[in-house]
């Protein structure tokens, strides 16, 4: 259990990346000069070039190269002459007027290559052909800060979600809010009354339109947020409050703190479809993979479950294990679930205060692929949808986010500014801005996982169409 963290207050006093490698050998533009072995005949008007380099003799002054070899031993034998001013400008007027300032003793036929120009112009291509990326600026402050009065301070909840349609609901204490990210503007959705609160969790549906509410009185509501009209109550599913919830297309998911997971079709009359039994304590954390083959579940009983779509609650009263996986490596509660966008089998997870570790598994073979210390208390985790990075938030002592690298697990950057834990994450439908709720009733964005590079909006709205058509006749 994490100690210090299942609290409910109703109200809030008002205080409270090294440059890129170079590109392996590859053709280049121009190629250095390697001469032939062969020293057969060659064409007299054609330039080449042989192995060697042979004095031409046609060429040579004998006498100048004479005068060249036995002039420096005389000034070698008699110091003081070679000393001598009048020496040495006889010598220049000699060079310049008589020698015409030659200084080489031998002469050649061709002059030898130069190979630098050739190898600058070889680093010049292979800097051209793949410039070195620049690294992303990541603001340290938050771009926006919102009050979030009545934010209720329990870490097994979940009171943030950001849907398709760039809206973010937020439940405070009793009431549901919606904040349209393209307007700026905010709309009550919801009061309940007090023998069904507080609100103990929202979800958006994958529309953008529809959006579920989990109540402190087990019930789950479906609202519809184009109309502000209450499609339907869910009830009989859990005997306690229903703390976490989870899309599959037209399956809600809803965790209980009765520690049952139930599969709720919400588009016929007996919505109950598949139920999960596993934990034994609250189930805080629920996540669905990117497939919708797999679910992952945390609870406050330290477990971190995965379970398969296609195993039903008859599987285990045939005397077997229902679940996939049964992991039991945390030491605390397992709130912080993150399926990777790039990797489908890939899941991170993070611990409570008595434990302060994310860890990443394989869920094919139930495997811990890695495991990192924090230092503090895991929150939330989100993954950036553009690149190899993990966000998490944190509790005591900093209340930070941190940016890490994946896989090296390298802190890129940490956000402060909370003063307070650093309870619920969401992030924008274009995967550059997460928002933040924290304990000191704030509400806060920030621009962490830079701008996305363009690419083809698929029209992803007609695969969501059709999941509530039918809650006209559903009463």
């Amino acid at each position: 259990m994490d100690a210090g963290s299942n609290s409910i207050s109703s109200r809030k006093s008002a205080s409270r990346r090294a440059a890129a490698p170079r590109p392996p050998l590859q053709e280049a533009g121009s190629r250095p000069y390697m001469p032939p072995l062969s020293t057969g005949p060659r064409n007299p008007s054609a330039k080449c070039y042989g192995d060697r380099f042979i004095p031409e003799r046609s060429a040579m002054d004998m006498d100048f190269a004479h005068y060249l070899l036995t002039e420096p031993r005389k000034d070698k034998e008699n110091p003081a002459a070679a000393a001598s001013p009048g020496k040495e400008a006889y010598r220049k007027l000699l060079a310049e007027k008589l020698l015409n300032n030659r200084t080489r003793i031998l002469s050649f036929r061709n002059k030898p290559p130069e190979p630098a120009n050739m190898l600058a112009d070889l680093r010049s291509d292979a800097v051209q052909a793949k410039p070195a990326k620049q690294r992303r600026h990541i603001p340290q402050s938050s771009e926006r800060t919102l009050d979030a009065p009545d934010l209720t301070d329990d870490y097994y909840l979940n009171l943030l979600d950001w849907g398709s349609s760039n809206v973010l609901s937020i439940a405070l204490g009793s009431t549901v809010y919606l904040w349209d990210a393209s307007s700026g503007s905010t709309s009550e959705l919801v009061t309940v009354d007090e023998d069904y609160g507080p609100v103990t969790s929202v979800s958006w549906a994958p529309d953008g339109r529809h959006i579920a509410v989990g109540l402190n009185s087990s019930d789950v509501q479906l609202w519809d947020t184009t109309s502000n009209r209450l499609l339907r109550t869910l009830r009989g599913m859990h005997e306690l409050r229903v703390g976490s919830l989870a899309w599959n297309n037209s399956i809600l998911t809803t965790g209980g703190m009765d520690g049952k997971i139930v599969n709720n079709d919400v588009r016929i009359r007996n919505n109950v479809v598949q139920t999960y039994h596993g934990h034994n304590q609250e189930v805080c954390g629920l996540k669905w993979s990117g497939s919708g083959q797999q679910l992952a579940s945390g609870g406050n009983d330290n477990l971190l479950h995965i379970w398969d779509a296609s195993m039903s609650s008859s599987v285990q009263s045939a005397g077997r294990t229902q679940w996939l996986h049964r992991l039991q490596d945390h030491l605390a509660a397992v709130k912080a679930l993150a399926w990777c966008p790039f990797q489908s089998n890939l899941l991170a997870s993070g611990g409570g205060g008595g434990d302060r570790c994310i860890k990443f598994w394989n869920t094919h073979t139930g495997a811990c692929l890695n495991s990192v210390d924090t230092g503090s208390q895991v929150c939330a985790l989100l993954w950036n949808k553009n690149e190899k990075e993990l966000l998490s938030s944190h509790g005591f002592t900093q209340n930070q986010l941190t940016l890490w690298k994946y896989p090296s697990m390298v802190k890129m950057a940490e956000l402060t500014g909370h003063t307070s834990r650093v309870l619920f994450m969401a992030q924008s439908p274009d995967g550059c801005t997460v928002a933040s709720a924290a304990a000191d009733e704030t509400l806060r964005f920030w621009n962490v996982f830079g701008t996305p590079e363009a690419a083809p909006k698929a029209a992803a709205k007609a695969s969501h169409t059709g999941i509530f058509n039918s809650f006209n006749h559903i009463r």
